[in-house]
């Protein structure tokens, strides 16, 4: 941002030093203004529908993280009313699943894109555990099907946290959204704006805010990939042990 507002500056400052001496700076003809105007316009509509689009798949990532942890935290209590020797593999098996996730896994998808074989190995255990399970009693059989559920729905949560690794947006419209930024910047040298304190700053202003949106997009654009990341949160909530 800071480098935006330094790059409208200098440029204004040196088109103001090699402009002709009767250059008239209000003489704009009425057209460019209007074309101004609307390129403008349009381009805040698009900059609006896509950040709308990241940070609905933001919000989409941050559900399936806590959908996952849940599903995990409800396996774990529910396991109790099977066998000591049941239970306690249950809950070994998914303290190990989620210390995996929140380290090693994490940090794959971070700097990867991607989710680790060994979290799906470790999941899969999970299952083997559930499933392998013949219940002994009709109070253990009314907790079997709940239990399968809730693999079920950690396993999807988990597909879709890996498929919201990546990046969302198509290299097209980060073209058309970079372009759309030098244009409209572009637009107001078209205006023939001095040096004059108060139109540098407001162009400063104006070049800084275009910046710092396109970082927005930027950064929202792969939820579990750049500097404002989803965090593991849900899971240290959920499984407080682990924290350590």
């Amino acid at each position: 941002m800071l480098a935006a507002c330094v790059v409208v500056v200098v440029v204004t400052l040196l088109r103001h030093r090699t402009a002709a001496e009767d250059d008239d700076p209000s003489d704009t003809p009425d057209v460019i203004e209007y074309m101004t105007m609307w390129i403008g316009v349009v381009y805040a509509i698009v900059l609006g529908l896509a950040i709308a689009g990241v940070w609905e798949a933001r919000s989409a990532a941050q559900d399936h993280v806590q959908a996952e942890a849940q599903a995990l935290h409800e396996i774990s209590e529910r396991v109790r009313v099977y066998p000591a020797d049941v239970r306690d593999r249950v809950r070994s098996d998914i303290d190990a699943y989620v210390r995996h996730v929140t380290t090693t896994e994490w940090t794959s998808m971070t700097e990867h894109g991607e989710v680790t074989t060994r979290g799906g190995e470790l999941l899969q255990r999970i299952r083997q555990d559930v499933t392998d399970h013949k219940p002994a009693s009709d109070f253990e059989a009314q907790s079997y099907q709940p239990l399968l559920d809730q693999v079920a729905v950690a396993d999807a949560a988990r597909s879709n946290r890996a498929d919201a690794t990546g990046s969302t947006m198509p290299t097209v419209v980060w073209f058309g959204l970079i372009g759309g930024a030098v244009v409209t910047i572009g637009m107001v040298f078209a205006l023939q704006i001095r040096r004059t304190a108060r139109e540098l700053i407001l162009a400063g202003l104006f070049s800084a805010l275009i910046a710092f949106l396109l970082f927005l997009i930027w950064d929202f654009d792969a939820p579990y990939g750049r500097g404002l990341t989803e965090s593991t949160e849900p899971f240290l909530a959920l499984f407080p042990q682990l924290h350590g």
